[in-house]
């Protein structure tokens, strides 16, 4: 990921724009998810998510970016992250993570989950476990960016969460969460992980996409041929769980949830607070 000079901090107005970003992302996603069914094409998949952000009138961050060719990254069983979609075709009981964003009025939004081709009854116990185990490592790092002092709290949450509640998996290190705003990868860089450095102070105005991943095996990664699709170096299954969450004056807000976060951190006793 390549990040810029300076960590972006949003005014009410500009949070309320990324929520816009946040909730056309969260459609398209959702959208994503009514298509991914048996017999479908990951890239029938991403034109669903695509036809939802032009409705919008708004713009996909991940089409072109780098040169990715398209507005989903759609990894299936062992990859990932940034599957490129294409004429795979889905089957039931796949587990399948989807990742995705949109712009408006050049304000970024970006959020991932995983899902079950079929539905869950159609996954193994242990894809359940793996997604669900990704999810709330996820909740455990927006609850500890909601009431931390530092960026670095956000990891050590993560981890935490990880080595008590799930310790059979591997928590993939290689890739991080990041700042979002003006451009879809800002600093600072929020690790997933603990390590001996603090971070940044958490300040008002700061949004952070934060996206742990969980592998079913070792955390070891590779790189397909076509230079994106990051696949499990043993060939386990991988699940990855991502929202862009803001902090401010109020509290906490997770702008790519429909409900702000209201379900997701009500666990931590924590209640999102919306700029008004």
């Amino acid at each position: 990921m390549i990040f810029g000079p300076r960590i972006e901090l949003k005014s009410p107005a500009e949070l309320r724009t990324m929520r816009r970003a946040g909730l056309v992302t969260r459609a398209a996603l959702d959208a994503a998810r009514a298509a991914a069914v048996p017999g479908a094409t990951t890239a029938e998949v991403d034109a669903a998510a695509e036809a939802v952000i032009a409705e919008a009138g708004a713009r996909s961050n991940f089409k072109g970016y780098q040169g990715f060719p398209a507005v989903l990254c759609i990894s299936v069983n062992e990859e990932i992250v940034h599957g490129i979609p294409g004429s795979r075709v889905l089957a039931a009981g796949d587990l399948v993570s989807i990742d995705g964003g949109a712009i408006v009025e050049g304000y970024h939004g970006d959020s991932a989950f995983t899902m079950i081709v079929g539905g869950d009854e159609c996954g193994s116990a242990a894809d359940r476990a793996l997604s669900r185990a990704t999810e709330e490592a996820l909740w455990a790092g927006i609850a500890a960016f909601a009431i931390g002092a530092r960026v670095s709290d956000i990891g050590d949450a993560i981890d935490d969460h990880v080595t008590d509640h799930a310790p059979d998996f591997g928590l993939v290190e290689e890739f991080t969460g990041h700042g979002i705003g003006t451009a879809m990868h800002m600093p600072p860089e929020v690790l997933n992980y603990r390590a001996r450095s603090n971070g940044p102070k958490i300040r008002p105005g700061m949004c952070l996409a934060i996206e742990p991943m969980l592998t079913a095996g070792s955390p070891e990664t590779r790189t397909l041929a076509d230079d994106w699709t990051v696949v499990t170096a043993d060939g386990s299954r991988a699940s990855h769980w991502e929202h862009s969450v803001a902090r401010h004056e109020g509290g906490v807000w997770v702008l790519t949830a429909e409900d702000g976060g209201a379900a997701g951190l009500a666990p931590f006793g924590i209640t999102p607070v919306p700029v008004d």
